[in-house]
């Protein structure tokens, strides 16, 4: 991303490793990997606010840090540390989804556009002077996920301009309007359980917005089963929730029937909905979002 004409990068702030695989062993995080095959310094605090993170930035007398979704508050007597501050990519058109899920709560609303904005951190939550923005199509069919990665490429072409620019003096950082500023707050589980009386549209935007993480869920059976992919199939009349008896993973919505394309019930691995229809054996008269666990 920073590794461009013009920008030297001192060093690389992120998470500490964590427990992984197995045996649990400490892993590190790819942003890690990818700082020290470039040769830079890395720091893990444990959170914005310990005072080796102020004390290493101090001493390296950076013009300006960067952050991309690091996860951390960080304090406002932090932020004054770099002579230019903290500026953060975040995946939304500000003042348009401030806030923890932009790239989520942009797909389960159906929205049609979104966009990357450079901004300089303030203490408020994503209310700091925009540099630039760049608009971004969301396609049709494309999951949080897809659109997330999408975003971040476009945002790291967009960053190394933004802030020479920034520092350099010739890019002045714009205010937001507060009036128009709109919230994306985190998805909660009950926000990613699914309504089979919503119509289909509106399922499959849950869906997608919800993939990969926290997923889309329901109940089969009395235990959970996240969907990861929908699509239309047919015309058969169908009650909301209620599952259609044959070889592929069909159910009612409150505007046609939707095929499960991909699902993962609980305790199991992620297959097609046709696979796990073969399994099952379903009979008629069963229904999806009964009997919640």
């Amino acid at each position: 991303m920073l590794a461009a004409p013009g920008v030297d990068l001192a060093g690389v702030v992120t998470n500490p490793d964590k427990p992984a695989g197995r045996g649990l062993a400490l892993k590190a995080s790819p942003v890690k990997a990818r700082a020290i095959d470039a040769g830079l310094v890395v720091q893990q605090p444990a959170s914005g606010k310990d005072p080796v993170l102020d004390a290493w930035l101090r001493d390296l007398a950076v013009d300006v840090a960067v952050v991309v979704a690091y996860g951390r508050i960080l304090p406002g007597s932090l932020l004054k540390v770099p002579e230019h501050g903290f500026v953060n990519v975040h995946f939304s058109l500000l003042p348009e989804y401030r806030g923890a899920a932009p790239v989520q709560r942009a797909v389960i609303e159906g929205r049609s556009e979104t966009g990357v904005s450079i901004m300089v951190l303030t203490e408020g939550m994503d209310e700091g002077p925009v540099v630039a923005k760049e608009s971004v199509a969301i396609h049709p069919t494309e999951s949080a996920g897809e659109l997330g990665e999408r975003l971040a490429r476009i945002g790291a072409g967009l960053l190394p301009e933004a802030l020479r620019g920034y520092v350099s003096g010739t890019a002045l950082p714009q205010p937001q309007d507060d009036s128009k500023a709109t919230y994306a707050a985190k998805i909660t589980d009950a926000d990613a359980r699914i309504d089979w009386t919503q119509p289909i549209d509106r399922v499959g935007a849950l869906v997608r917005g919800t993939n990969p993480n926290p997923g889309a869920w329901t109940t089969l059976r009395g235990r959970r089963l996240k969907v990861f992919d929908i699509e239309p199939a047919g015309t058969e009349p169908l009650a909301p929730g209620e599952l259609l008896p044959g070889p592929h993973l069909v159910v009612g919505t409150g505007g046609g029937p939707a095929r499960l394309v991909d699902v993962q019930p609980a305790g199991k691995r992620r297959m097609s909905g046709s696979e796990l229809a073969r399994g099952l054996r379903l009979a008629s008269g069963e229904r999806l979002g009964e009997d919640a666990g």
